[in-house]
């Protein structure tokens, strides 16, 4: 699944499959838009995790 976002132009950004799971929940994460570094592993998020995550850095500012 290629990343399109109309207020981009329409840039396709390049999506990396994988088997990894999130470090918080444990839900499986199968797509990133990024290729993870293998020593930091431990510290990736799916989606949801890392929408929380963003949320409540916001409610900080």
């Amino acid at each position: 699944m290629a990343y399109n976002d109309q207020n981009r132009g329409g840039f396709q950004r390049q999506m990396f499959k994988g088997d990894w799971k999130c470090s918080k929940c444990g839900a499986a994460i199968t797509e990133l838009p990024f290729e993870p570094d293998p020593s930091r592993l431990d510290q990736l998020l799916c989606r949801d995790c890392h929408r929380e995550k963003r949320m409540s850095r916001r409610d900080y500012r």
